[in-house]
């Protein structure tokens, strides 16, 4: 008979030597919120919000670091971990630069503060992030309300010193994702906890700018932020609420195939996401070109139609003009100077199929082995 087995929301549920009262919950898939839990990293109970209670404990206990016991009785949505959770998000509403969500404010102040945030942000909108942001899904959730609680201003001017992310300390929570992603995931370790108290902040190097760090914007900690603190540069843009058409496809940049998830918008690509974390081989990680390198796809500079040269200039043409005159050139310098005499440049942006045809174009037509890729393509 199997006696590892908790009693999780009144479901009994089975689990594993080892495993984490969070993680039971998240294969079983019962939701017990978290802001600071990374898949695949160490849990550091940083954010406090994925309490519970257990039978017979006068303490709430942070899931994420509870090991799961035999006969453990919890409840992740007591009246007495709703109002724990209720102070712990009030509390960090109250710092920064929050104003999704309802504070206990005079009107003169609140109108203050509201317009004290669109100066900081640098632009008459909503936050970046808004609708898309945890913290203020679970604000809404709980119906958090800041009561008693002045607003904190941030002593952390936002960084904007690099053209792919946008570093807004005034809404970071100190969860500590974006380190978890940086150091375990991608092991770069650029960024970690840096001063004390109220001064703490999350710094690059010696509290240096992105750029001049170790960095090499991978973008992971951006995808793991859980609020508005790290934001793409152009993400921060007037038309994130347009119907976005979101597909999950294989990266071509290298031939790791990871699986990541474009959205588009109007047929234009405005952003990549890894995509599930338990989807090989990348589980939702990318490089700084898988993520950002995209711009290439709609560049107006991109050729539309095939171009051949009369009388010296290059001039539109139909695909059966271009095609039939390169054929025709092909075959004059293999008869004229051999086959070695020609050779085919792919590119590392392809798909792996695209490369194929091109290989086999190149020795089954061409007759030579004279085919390469430039990376720079």
């Amino acid at each position: 008979m199997d006696t590892n087995i908790i009693t999780l929301n009144e479901n009994q549920l089975t689990f594993e030597p080892g495993e984490t009262i969070l993680d039971v919950a998240a294969r079983n898939n019962i939701e017990i919120p978290t802001l600071c839990h990374l898949k695949h990293t160490i849990p550091t109970n940083t954010c406090r919000v994925c309490l519970v209670e257990i039978a017979g404990k006068d303490e709430l206990v942070e899931s994420c670091v509870t090991k799961a016991e035999p006969g453990m009785v919890i409840q992740s949505e007591s009246p007495k971990v709703v109002a724990a959770r209720k102070e712990i998000l009030a509390a960090m509403l109250a710092t920064g630069n929050h104003n999704c969500a309802i504070r206990d404010l005079p009107t003169e102040d609140w109108t203050a503060f509201q317009l004290n945030v669109l100066a900081a942000d640098g632009k008459q909108d909503l936050c970046p992030v808004w609708g898309d942001c945890d913290l203020q899904d679970l604000t809404y959730r709980y119906q958090v309300k800041a009561t008693g609680m002045p607003v904190t201003a941030c002593k952390h001017e936002t960084e904007r010193a690099n053209p792919f992310i946008i570093r807004d300390f005034s809404r970071c929570i100190l969860c500590g994702k974006c380190i978890k992603a940086c150091r375990e995931i991608q092991v770069n370790n650029a960024i970690e906890f840096g001063y004390h108290g109220e001064e703490m902040k999350i710094i690059a190097g010696d509290d240096a700018h992105l750029k001049d760090s170790d960095c090499v914007f991978c973008g992971e900690c951006v995808q793991v932020c859980p609020v508005g603190a790290l934001i793409p540069d152009r993400e921060f843009r007037d038309d994130r609420f347009k119907p976005t058409k979101v597909t999950r496809t294989t990266c071509s940049y290298c031939g790791v195939g990871c699986q990541m998830d474009v959205f588009v918008q109007d047929n234009k690509i405005v952003k990549i996401d890894g995509a599930d974390q338990d989807l090989p081989p990348n589980n939702a990680s990318l490089c700084v070109k898988g993520r950002y390198g995209f711009d290439f796809v709609a560049s107006p500079n991109r050729l539309t139609t095939p171009l051949i040269k009369k009388d010296g200039k290059q001039v539109p043409a139909t695909w059966d003009e271009a095609l039939d005159l390169v054929a025709e050139k092909f075959e004059a310098i293999g008869k004229e100077h051999g086959a070695d005499a020609m050779g085919l440049l792919t590119s590392a942006r392809v798909t792996n199929e695209d490369n194929y045809m091109a290989m086999k174009f190149t020795r089954g037509v061409l007759k030579t082995n004279n085919i390469d890729h430039c990376a720079r393509l």
